[in-house]
């Protein structure tokens, strides 16, 4: 078959997914089961394919190996839609070309083949241990759904710390089965106590009685463990400070402008807007959370007096942001560095 009409993530794909996670309940199904067998996320999955199209053939086989893996599937879409930007200015890019001991995801080239620009992809992602503690609650959840009473419950925890989900697949079974019981019973109770978790019913603040949950069965409203402030300024001063460190000296021996291509990984909820925030050093706080948290720490210092500013090093050419709100399809800011040593390519001047 041609490359260029080859899809890894096609009906057989789909097909294939199906048969090896479609027996298990949806708890034990990794977090983007739904993107890959869904028909409403067939674009994705055919832009996925579109863009693996465009990768050498062993590097696009390692890249749709590793794509499925939960911690990986935002990072690697931002990857690639970093790609597909730059192809979209009219720029030629390779995946990983080396140099010397290091590999850049994207090398910017012009028509004769030069390298004119490092291109490399920084995504600001949650701590790994939180798709751990997602994917428990998950199973909770999923479970909690089967039981035949449309009512919301949420989970009393702890407004100092964050709340531990269940230990184990056993805990969570005896627990929903725990639930079932209760909400099953004649008894008139709207909180109920089991394993050491307070669950409660949800009250409609306008009617007084319980919210009718949109599904016959029951929903549980489990801490999401995303809740806290959200700022970019860990992007600046980790993730962007870390890449610098590993390819400003590979910039500065080519001679070749250094420019990061951003994201965020959805569950962080960081956007362009809060980059430009912290850009401009504007007087904002901004805060996620579900309606099953309870505690809520900021995850830096917050100084609405005094909002810190940050300035780009002037070994950055600029920072190119993938906003992912509408995936397949994307949209990109350039933000440019005024005081780079070296600019960036002209198709990156605000007016692309």
């Amino acid at each position: 078959m041609d490359k260029a009409h080859r899809r890894r993530f096609g009906p057989e794909f789909v097909a294939a997914q199906r048969e090896k996670y479609g027996h298990r309940q949806p708890q034990g199904r990794m977090l983007s089961y739904d993107l890959a067998v869904e028909d409403r996320y067939e674009p994705w999955r055919a832009w996925l394919d579109e863009q693996l199209a465009l990768l050498p053939e062993r590097e696009a086989e390692a890249f749709a190996a590793n794509l499925g893996r939960d911690q990986n599937f935002w990072p690697y879409n931002i990857e690639l839609a970093a790609g597909a930007a730059l192809r979209e200015r009219g720029f030629t890019v390779e995946y990983e070309r080396r140099w010397g001991t290091l590999t850049p995801d994207w090398t910017v080239t012009d028509a004769a083949g030069a390298p004119i620009a490092l291109v490399e992809v920084l995504t600001h992602s949650p701590p790994k241990a939180m798709f751990s503690r997602m994917r428990d609650w998950h199973e909770l959840a999923q479970r909690v759904r089967e039981i035949p009473v449309p009512v919301v419950l949420t989970v009393a925890g702890h407004p100092d710390r964050p709340l531990d989900p269940p230990v184990d697949a056993r805990a969570a079974k005896q627990i929903a089965q725990a639930l079932r019981r209760w909400l099953l019973s004649p008894l008139d109770l709207v909180s109920f106590t089991s394993h050491g978790y307070t669950f409660r019913i949800m009250a409609d603040h306008r009617t007084g009685g319980p919210i009718q949950a949109p599904f016959l069965g029951a929903v549980l409203e489990a801490p999401s463990q995303m809740a806290g402030v959200v700022s970019a300024q860990p992007l600046a001063a980790v993730g962007i400070k870390e890449k610098l460190h590993k390819y400003r000296d590979l910039a500065q021996e080519a001679s070749l402008p250094l420019i990061l291509a951003a994201g965020s990984h959805r569950f962080t909820g960081l956007t362009v807007r809060h980059f430009d925030d912290l850009l401009s050093g504007a007087n904002t706080v901004s805060v996620q959370f579900g309606y099953g948290d309870t505690f809520i720490h900021p995850p830096i210092e917050v100084q609405p007096g005094r909002p810190r500013r940050w300035a780009m090093p002037p070994d950055l050419a600029g920072v190119l942001w993938i906003d992912h709100d509408n995936f397949p399809s994307f949209t990109t800011h350039w933000r440019p560095n005024s005081q780079a040593l070296r600019p960036a390519p002209a198709p990156f001047t605000p007016g692309h």
